[in-house]
């Protein structure tokens, strides 16, 4: 496998290899964001490595004078080179820098910002000239007006002269990558120097970028997936990476595929939503002139992947160039600071299809005909890390085809939760430090070097080499002793009937004195009106297709509107936060 490592840059930090390549590749492109705020067409600013280094090294410079080594620097800064600069210039100084972002009105932004903000409490605040009333504003209503304000590109470059070097080691603490909340509270997960080099060297492999390469990504650049694939993992590998706003990708996401077209052999990755909402919202007039034959790569690293959506994906766009082969699936999550597994390289996505009964009761099983089905995409093998699957009741290592949490080790695993005193305490240590055993009851070697196993909280199985995942643990729905995940549920309601908008609907469990229920939040789909909803005909067609396919009765339906089922920054549904506002009766129903 080609690629690039930190061994061949002779760095083991970001700042230390952005320095490599603005000696080494100086004048080469190294960052371009597409604006398509003023015009629709886009308008791009390019950046070489050196200028980049240049902007970087001054910012860092002006931070150095305004806080100390291990202070906390909040980047409020909107998706641009500037946010960027600003997060790099940040960990130049020795900061440990906070990747949030500016002030939004969109639904539940501010309000996850104010916690974050309270629960870090930074000495700097990174923005821009274009958000600095905003964060000004935000920062008083809030009663955060602790940090000083640093507007980064109003910092003249002259500044980095006065920069003075400060030594990164691995085990310094880098930043704190909050997580985007779909179980809990916003949880800051402290990422050192040497888990972020890891991460970002493990996801150039695995993707097999060379330097000179292109990534081109919507995703934002606070949210972990976003930060890795568009700024840690082309810094990493000395490849150019193209950015975008998702609002623009959001609005018209033939951008996205345009910009990869134009690119040539270039990588991105998303989420699996985003791949189903291109293939809907892209027209024939989009497709034209679209060719996509030299894209090097289509990566999908969220939760359980949708054979679905992938499959309709690849048939919007054959007649433009895209293959099933281009296609890389793969699992991650935040506290390993991005992906755990991937798939081989040239290879389509790999499908089975288990019995729906047999995998919910712990075992996975291909299906016979006729029998309840659940059909799974593989995730692919290890990333430079040991990953096993655990009974999470008796930290026991199962055997392949048995279900259980996946557990991993390896150096980009992070050191632990900010706020509750790091791998000191036993809710971090429980988490980060986990041991499991062998079904002899001996303990289970760690990755070398490392100390400990991260226990993620998924659901996966290992059969024939290959890791599946099957859902959240937390997300389980158990109603009379039978065990349902909620992918498959929320599928068959999301076709029960046409007045159900697709890929928006969370099915969950809530309980009482008398045991759990299983209840249906979906929203409704655009194309029917909410006065032409008939809301009693929507829910017998989900009762009945739901007692049909899965043996479960479901409790209640509720109706809302597009747009207000809760999501994460990736769009991952956040089936806590449904229950939480099911529960506290939130919703605005669909009336």
């Amino acid at each position: 496998m080609t690629g690039i490592d930190t061994v061949s840059t002779g760095t083991d930090s970001l700042p230390a290899t952005l320095t490599h390549w603005a000696e080494t590749r100086g004048d080469a492109r190294a960052l371009t964001f597409v604006d398509y705020s003023g015009d629709p067409a886009g308008l791009s600013t390019a950046l070489t490595w050196r200028e980049l280094d240049a902007r970087v090294t001054a910012v860092a410079a002006w931070c150095q004078q305004r806080a100390r080594r291990g202070d906390l620097a909040a980047v409020l800064v909107e998706q641009s080179a500037q946010y960027v600069i600003a997060f790099l210039g940040a960990l130049r100084a020795g900061l440990v820098a906070v990747p949030v972002f500016e002030p939004s009105p969109l639904p539940g932004h501010l309000s996850r910002l104010a916690a974050v903000l309270a629960d870090c409490d930074p000495a700097l605040v990174l923005t821009t000239r274009r958000q600095a009333d905003a964060v000004d504003a935000f920062l008083a209503e809030h009663d955060l007006t602790g940090p000083s304000q640093i507007a980064v590109d109003m910092v003249p470059e002259a500044v980095g002269a006065e920069f003075a070097p400060v030594p990164l080691r691995p085990d310094d603490l880098a930043y704190l990558q909050y997580t985007s909340g779909s179980t809990r509270n916003p949880a800051g997960v402290m990422i050192t120097h040497g888990n972020v080099a890891a991460a970002a060297t493990q996801t150039v492999r695995a993707y097999e970028g060379t330097p000179g390469g292109t990534v081109v990504s919507w995703l934002p650049l606070f949210h972990d997936m976003g930060l890795v694939v568009g700024i840690a993992a082309p810094l990493m590998g000395g490849l150019s990476s193209t950015l975008m706003d998702p609002i623009a990708f959001l609005t018209r996401p033939v951008r996205w595929l345009e910009l990869m077209a134009a690119s040539g052999a270039a990588i991105t990755v998303a989420p699996n939503f985003a791949y189903g909402y291109t293939a809907a919202r892209t027209t024939s007039e989009d497709k034209a002139g679209l060719r996509l034959d030299e894209v090097a790569l289509f990566g999908d690293g969220s939760e359980p992947i949708v054979p679905s959506i992938v499959d309709s994906f690849y048939a919007e766009f054959a007649e433009c160039g895209a293959k099933p082969s281009m296609f890389r699936q793969g699992y991650g999550l935040a506290e390993a600071v991005l992906l755990v597994s991937s798939s081989p390289a040239g290879e389509p996505p790999k499908v089975r299809t288990f019995d729906r009964v047999s995998l919910a009761a712990g075992r996975a099983v291909d299906a016979a005909p006729g029998a309840s089905t659940s059909t799974l995409v593989s995730a692919g093998q290890p990333l430079d890390q040991r990953v096993r699957v655990v009974d999470p009741d008796t930290c026991t290592v199962l055997p392949d085809g048995y279900v259980g949490e996946i557990w991993t080790s390896g150096p980009n695993v992070c050191v632990g939760y900010w706020g509750k005193g790091g791998e000191a305490t036993a809710e971090s240590a429980a988490v980060f430090r986990a041991e499991p055993r062998d079904a002899d009851g001996l303990p289970v070697e760690p990755y070398p070097g490392t100390s400990g196993w991260l226990r993620t909280g998924d659901l996966g199985v290992h059969l024939d080499g290959d890791l599946f995942v099957t859902g959240r643990l937390k997300d389980l729905i158990i109603v009379d002793g039978r065990n349902h995940y909620p992918q498959d549920v929320e599928y068959t309601v999301e076709n029960a009937h046409p007045a159900i908008r697709r890929h928006a609907v969370a099915v969950f469990s809530v309980s009482d004195h008398h045991g759990e229920y299983a209840v249906v939040v979906a929203e409704r789909a655009r194309r029917v009106s909410a006065e032409d909803l008939d809301l009693d005909e929507v829910t017998a067609a989900v009762r009945s297709a739901v007692s049909a396919e899965h043996g479960l009765a479901v409790w209640d339906v509720v109706l809302i509107e597009p747009g207000e089922l809760p999501r994460t920054s990736s769009g991952k549904v956040r089936r806590a936060a449904c229950r939480t506002r099911y529960t506290e009766g939130t919703f605005s129903l669909g009336d």
